[in-house]
């Protein structure tokens, strides 16, 4: 598998040269891709009905696009990941636009996890509908490709109108469209329209059911399985060398391609200590 790191959103901060010396830091020391989360927006928990998800206002995260572009600029052969925007509650052509330039601007290193999140607040904020976001997302990919594809070209979608227009510059190579999710309607249409998934649970049963089934609705689709990617995360936070190990070849047994590190939340107080379990992470596993 290729190992990469997970940029640590919230224990980063907002330091530009913290946020350079972790992403040279982790090319140096051979880290194959980074992953950034998206979120656009926190809620406070004061806000009327209360609040209980698992981040609220005072979190940050690093919009995966903008930060993308500057870390680009710094490196030359990380793989920069999203992991996963959220797509249906952001403009299908501005994105088109700015995953093209990205491509561009890192020499076709950007790779496009997409989901469809649960967070209603971030919808309801971005003028965008929260219930209709999964059939809303399948019409995306197709558009999207079609963007970076074609130069000019009229689409008349149930979410989506073009006429006669088109993006430019357009990428040289095709940016890879991976799926972020389990739930089964996103399964099929990372089946059918997806280069690789982003498995939210472990190396287990559930997730050796949910390859099977991609697999069997790939195959009735006439798609081969060779080259579908699989981006696996470990915790660095409560983890040892044996059960980083043993996670790692659980999930290399499943064909797991890709598995990348998280540091957040294991007691890093700095971009040194969080390489350095990237480090240490890395120096186990590769053993295996």
């Amino acid at each position: 598998m290729k190992i990469g790191i997970v940029l640590p959103h919230h224990e980063i901060g907002a330091d530009p040269g913290a946020m350079k010396a972790f992403a040279t830091g982790a090319e140096e020391l051979g880290a194959d891709h980074i992953l950034i989360y998206d979120h656009v927006l926190g809620a406070d928990r004061e806000r009327p009905g209360g609040f209980q998800g698992p981040y609220d206002k005072d979190t940050e995260f690093h919009e995966p696009l903008t930060t993308f572009s500057y870390i680009a600029a710094l490196t030359s052969k990380i793989e920069l990941v999203t992991t996963v925007l959220i797509l249906p509650q952001r403009q299908t052509a501005l994105v088109a636009k700015q995953a093209a330039q990205l491509a561009i601007l890192s020499n076709n290193r950007f790779r496009m996890g997409v989901g469809t999140g649960w967070n209603a607040i971030e919808y309801e904020a971005l003028n965008e509908e929260f219930t209709t976001r999964g059939k809303r997302q399948t019409e995306q990919v197709e558009l999207l490709r079609r963007l970076w594809s074609e130069d000019s070209f009229s689409f008349d979608g149930e979410y989506h109108k073009i006429t006669l227009a088109g993006i430019n510059p357009r990428p040289t190579e095709p940016i890879p469209i991976w799926f972020g999710g389990g739930a089964p309607a996103l399964l099929d249409r990372c089946a059918r329209l997806g280069d690789g998934w982003m498995p939210l649970t472990g190396p287990n049963d559930a997730a050796k059911a949910m390859l099977d089934t991609m697999k069997t609705k790939r195959e009735a689709a006439g798609l081969s399985w060779e080259g579908f990617g699989i981006q696996a995360q470990a915790q660095a936070g409560g983890g040892t060398p044996e059960r980083w190990s043993s996670h790692y070849n659980k999930w290399q047994d499943l064909g797991a391609t890709h598995m990348a590190i998280a540091t957040h939340n294991a007691g890093a107080t700095s971009v040194d200590t969080h390489l350095k379990l990237f480090e240490d992470y890395k120096a186990v596993v590769s053993q295996d």
